[in-house]
């Protein structure tokens, strides 16, 4: 039996793009959706048996029709080629109030073949062409389905969440008690696991989220374990394999390390005897890079220096979003010509530059008191330390020593 898990699709994040003339859609989106379609391609061409899609569909709960109706072409193909589909409903997916629908929804309203939509704990029996399979689902906790309730109505964010988490243990239990242990079964799921490395994911997310335990989670009822919400790719646990999938496409600079795509997972089961396989297959996700050039005080080409820290990267450059970070002092500031640099990264697909302007400190001294020193000596200090010319030296001194006398002269008369 052959598995297709993924997640995390935010269509409509458009930060770092610009409008396709030919679609009017952000070019961002597009590479959205071609990932989606990279793993939906795969999906069909190696004759996959069941698709675990784990959650965000939508950048937002409101996704804009258009962003639908693209979404709902990809599904649909899945439906056409027969391959049984699971959309569980992630934090993104779920409408603000109770009683209205969740992004994903429409599906089950137009009863599409072969698309599933969890939106409530449960576990569906599914038929495959490789057999049965038994997938538990449990999507996100709606945190104001939590605040109807009378006892929860008037407590603190803090123990809210804390209720949150017990209820969230408490299904997963639920759940892996009603598994037949004799037939293969995955569970299904968005959701936050206390030891998961975090993603982009918490740059969208506006306090804090229910977390369960690994231990919890991880039964050995399952033969894999399929998560969303969290953004990198990340395996959690061996036995069951406990597998978050990533977003799949690169949101942000939070990404840029980041390998983005999608699990195939192989259960060869025959009773007691079965064998777990599952590979983590990388797409084409857009490329993010950061460039640090630091520039010395006595450089004497500063945008030398950063067209050649450019060109050491002109390979992984093109088709890139670009951050370019430039540190330098503020002298040499006015000497970068921005009409080189950006000329120099016209391959890239996105550019923003970052100038960190060092100036000189105004300190009151540099390994030095000025409880030591006289006041001409402290001037002359300070006038060495912040690069005084000699000429202005002398005449400085010459003010200086003129106020110093005449202070002392009014002291003397009165």
């Amino acid at each position: 039996m052959k598995i297709i898990h993924f997640a995390d699709a935010h269509i409509g994040v458009e930060t770092y793009g610009s409008i396709d003339p030919e679609s009017g859609l952000s070019t961002r989106v597009l590479d959205e959706l071609r990932a989606v379609d990279e793993v939906i391609d795969y999906a069909i061409n190696s004759g996959a048996d069941l698709v675990l899609f784990c959650g965000d569909a939508y950048k937002n709960r409101e996704p804009s029709p258009t962003h639908q109706r693209e979404f709902a072409r990809r599904i649909r193909r899945l439906s056409e080629a027969r391959i049984p589909t699971v959309l569980v409903v992630g934090n993104h997916d779920l409408p603000g109030s109770p009683g209205k629908a969740n992004s994903v929804e429409i599906f089950e309203a137009l009863d599409i073949d072969y698309i599933h939509i969890a939106g409530k704990p449960v576990i569906l029996h599914i038929a495959t062409k490789s057999g049965e399979i038994q997938v538990a689902v449990l999507p996100w906790l709606r945190r104001t389905a939590m605040l109807v309730k009378e006892d929860v109505r008037n407590m603190g964010v803090t123990q809210v969440i804390e209720q949150m988490q017990e209820v969230l243990a408490a299904r997963l239990v639920e759940l892996a008690a009603a598994i037949d242990y004799g037939k293969p079964a995955v569970l299904a799921s968005h959701i936050s696991v206390a030891s998961a490395k975090a993603g982009t994911e918490k740059s969208m997310v506006i306090g804090n989220d229910p977390v369960v335990m690994l231990s919890t989670i991880a039964d050995p009822v399952y033969d894999y374990v399929a998560l969303g919400h969290v953004h990198r790719s990340q395996v959690l646990c061996g036995e069951p394999p406990v597998v978050y999938a990533g977003s799949l496409e690169r949101l942000d600079f939070g990404d840029e390390k980041d390998e983005k795509g999608f699990y195939e997972i192989e259960i060869d089961y025959n009773g007691a005897n079965k064998s777990v396989k599952y590979e983590f297959h990388k797409i084409d996700a857009r490329k993010f890079l950061t460039l640090e050039v630091d520039i010395d005080d006595g450089d004497v080409d500063p945008t030398g220096s950063v067209l050649g820290k450019i060109n050491e990267n002109a390979v992984i450059v093109g088709g890139a979003v670009v951050r370019l970070k430039i540190s330098l002092p503020a002298h040499l500031a006015g000497q970068l010509k921005d009409a080189d640099i950006l000329k120099a990264l016209k391959e890239a697909y996105n550019v923003s530059i970052v100038r960190e302007i060092s100036r000189a400190a105004r300190t009151r001294g540099a390994g030095w008191s000025n409880k030591s020193l006289t006041p001409l000596e402290a001037l002359d200090k300070y006038m060495e330390i912040n690069g005084v010319t000699a000429e202005r030296q002398i005449k400085l001194r010459e003010y200086a020593e003129r106020m110093i006398n005449e202070k002392l002269c009014g002291e003397n008369e009165s």
